[in-house]
């Protein structure tokens, strides 16, 4: 009879689930209590440490269906974008802990920051450039296939194809309302017409919301708007 109290992997820890998931490094990743000087600095670490991991994730799942839709399997790559969709807004939920940072308390804390800031984010750099490479892989497939996109979306919703620009939009949205909630937090903490760790103001921040990783598909939605039957109708009216 197997003896299951007995840890079977190599490696550090006290047991296999140390052992696999690597928890006494992942856990003393953060600032041990003789170096923090507010006790919220674990908050604020947790958030964006745990950020990072599921960015790491979803980048993954942005590589790997760019490399599906080059491949023309565009119903994995719908897949892996929502996996990739739900990581984001994840990401977004966590910012929720912040609301429990004070303003005056953050002040404190940025005392240790150095001059780092969210711009030098691994994940999100990584979540950038994989954004370019799907619009760069979209764009190609809608070339090869010589697709109409207001087309696409009028007479052939349900194809392979408008379901993957579904996803792709869908994703772009994710992370727009990333950067309307990041932006809500950091004005909260920090206020307006400031600048931050790097000495970029704030505000730049609120210029990022309209960023959009594929702009003809959401450029479609007004073309189809202005063409459709309400569309047309005011082009009718008499002035």
């Amino acid at each position: 009879m197997r003896d299951y109290s007995e840890q079977i992997l190599d490696g550090e820890g006290a047991d296999d689930y140390a052992r696999y998931m690597r928890t006494d490094t992942l856990l003393s990743l953060q600032r041990r209590p003789d170096e923090v000087i507010h006790r919220d600095e674990l908050l604020f670490q947790v958030v964006h440490q745990s950020t990072e991991l599921w960015l790491k994730l979803a980048g993954s799942e942005l590589q790997e269906a760019a490399a599906r839709i080059r491949a023309r399997e565009l119903d994995a790559a719908v897949g892996l974008l929502r996996r990739a969709g739900l990581g984001i807004e994840l990401v977004t939920d966590q910012l929720e802990m912040m609301r429990h940072l004070s303003p005056w308390d953050f002040q404190t804390i940025r005392t240790v920051l150095g001059h780092g800031s969210g711009a030098d984010s691994p994940g999100w750099r990584s979540v950038q450039r994989c954004g370019r490479a799907l619009d760069r892989d979209f764009t190609a497939l809608v070339k090869e296939r010589d697709i109409d996109l207001a087309e696409l979306y009028r007479d052939r919703q349900g194809s392979p194809e408008h379901r993957l620009a579904e996803a792709l939009v869908e994703w772009d949205e994710r992370v727009s309302l990333w950067r309307v909630r990041h932006y809500k937090v950091t004005t909260r903490i920090i206020g307006t017409q400031v600048v931050g760790t790097q000495g970029t103001p704030v505000d730049v921040l609120a210029r990022l919301i309209e960023y959009k990783f594929f702009p003809e598909l959401w450029a479609v939605r007004t073309e189809l708007t202005l063409t459709g039957p309400m569309g047309r109708s005011h082009e009718t009216e008499p002035a």
